[in-house]
C-alpha cells in the first residue's frame, strides 16, 4: 500500500493523515504524530505501535509526502523520519521481529514488483531470482534433507524451512533497500 485506507484516520490524533507514514508493523499514522510518540518515551529506544505494541524499527513515509519537499515543515519532519530510521532501522532484528516483519515487507515487495513505475535495483531482482530458482531446485528435487518418501509428511518440513529462509532472506534485503531510500 501506498497511502493509508479510505476513511481512515490517524490511531493518534484522530484526524485525517497528515503527511502518512506506515510503520513496519503495517499500521499507518500521522509522520508528526507517530514521532511525538516517540519523542514522549525514551528517545534512545524505539517506540511501541499505539495500535499493537509492536516495536517500531522502520517508518516510511508516502510518495506524496516525499513530492512535498519544498515545504520547511514537511522537510523537518522527513528529517525527523530518516533519523529515526537512522537510529532503529539498521540494527539487526531477532528472529522474532524478522517473522513478525514478513507479511509486511513481502505484502509491500510484491506490491512494488507490480508497480510498473518502480524498478527495484538491479543486484537485488539478481539475487530475488537466484534465491527462488535455487529453493525451488531443491523443493522440487527428490534429494532432501529430510526424505519425504521416508518420513511422509515431516519430510516436507525441510522444504518449508528452505522457503522460510528465502522469504526471510528477501525481507531483509527489502529492508534494506527502504531503509536507504527513507535516510537509513
Amino acid at each position: 500500500m501506498d497511502s493509508p485506507p479510505e476513511n481512515d484516520v490517524c490511531s493518534v490524533c484522530h484526524d485525517d493523515f497528515a503527511l502518512p507514514c506506515q510503520a513496519n508493523c503495517s499500521h499507518w499514522f500521522c509522520a508528526h504524530c507517530i514521532l511525538e510518540v516517540w519523542r514522549h518515551g525514551s528517545v534512545r529506544h524505539p517506540c511501541q505501535c499505539p495500535i499493537c505494541r509492536r516495536t517500531i524499527t522502520l517508518l516510511i513515509p508516502t510518495e506524496a509526502a516525499q513530492q512535498q519537499r519544498h515545504d520547511p515543515e514537511v522537510i523537518q519532519v522527513l528529517g525527523n523520519i530518516e533519523r529515526y530510521n537512522r537510529l532503529f532501522g539498521g540494527g539487526s532484528p531477532n528472529l522474532i521481529q524478522m517473522l513478525q516483519d514478513l507479511p509486511f515487507f513481502l505484502r509491500r515487495l510484491f506490491t512494488e514488483l507490480m508497480d510498473p513505475q518502480r524498478s527495484l535495483p538491479f543486484f537485488f531482482k539478481a539475487r530475488m531470482i537466484l534465491a527462488f530458482l535455487l529453493s525451488s531446485i531443491y523443493v522440487l528435487s527428490p534429494v532432501d534433507i529430510i526424505p519425504e518418501g521416508v518420513l511422509g509428511f515431516v519430510g516436507f518440513f525441510d522444504d518449508l524451512l528452505i522457503l522460510l529462509i528465502v522469504f526471510l532472506h528477501l525481507s531483509a534485503m527489502y529492508r534494506t533497500i527502504l531503509l536507504n531510500r527513507h535516510g537509513g
